[in-house]
């Protein structure tokens, strides 16, 4: 695999890249790799740049080569709820969602950074998947590890309290170091909160000397103290 900058990659090394990221694809036969390469198209989001927005129409299957994007649903007071992200070597369960029963864009989606994508076009996509047991394979198993994700956050959303979730977000962000670098308002959005409770949570924390603050950053002093909050301890 060529060590050149993305930008730079031919069309050939971003159909290798995109074998790299997804080795499921690897397994196709070679009939089907052979239709999937010459159908392939390759996209690019700058950072903030609008993926979907509700209503769109889902023309392409998407598999994220670099960079990030965030899907969430937006309320009409303007509050927002994190769905999911989609990282490189991930594709995005809604999408598939919309390919598979004809349906349009249910969210907002944006690149939080400059964002790469392979994209097979929707006949395309639905031709393979009735035609190609590997790639039918590929796709399902990624709608389902994404369906539980999403799950998972209903489960969160309707059961845990907000510290509980705070916390879970802040270890599962954290390095190894113990750091997040993410603000106060990051964190809400991600969280379908608001600033000013995230940021009296995180002042209570650091009172008792769980975490330690500063502008953009959060260092997390205390680990088991906070891992104790995720099952609901005060």
């Amino acid at each position: 695999m060529s060590q050149q900058p993305y930008t730079r990659l031919s069309a050939e090394e971003k159909f290798d890249l995109c074998l790299q990221r997804f080795p499921a694809l690897q397994k196709m036969e070679n009939v089907h790799s052979e239709q999937l390469r010459k159908k392939m198209q390759f996209k690019s989001l700058d950072t903030e740049q609008i993926a979907y927005e509700p209503g769109w129409e889902c023309d392409h299957f998407f598999m994220c080569l670099t960079g990030k994007t965030r899907v969430f649903k937006r309320s009409e007071s303007g509050r927002e709820i994190l769905l999911y992200h989609v990282n490189k070597g991930e594709t995005c369960v809604l999408t598939t969602s919309c390919l598979i029963t004809g349906q349009s864009f249910p969210a907002n989606s944006i690149a939080e950074q400059e964002t790469h994508l392979a994209a097979i076009p929707a006949n395309t996509f639905t031709e393979l998947l009735s035609i190609s047991p590997d790639f039918r394979s590929f796709v399902l198993d990624n709608y389902g590890l994404m369906l539980s994700s999403l799950i998972t956050l209903v489960d969160q959303i309707a059961f845990d309290r907000t510290d509980q979730r705070l916390a879970k977000l802040l270890i599962k962000l954290s390095d190894e170091q113990g750091i997040v670098n993410c603000t106060h308002n990051e964190l809400a959005l991600d969280l379908g909160s608001v600033r000013e409770v995230i940021s009296r949570q995180l002042q209570d924390w650091e009172s008792r000397g769980f975490v330690r603050t500063k502008r953009g950053r959060i260092e997390i002093l205390e680990a088991e103290d906070l891992a104790r909050h995720t099952q609901g301890s005060p």
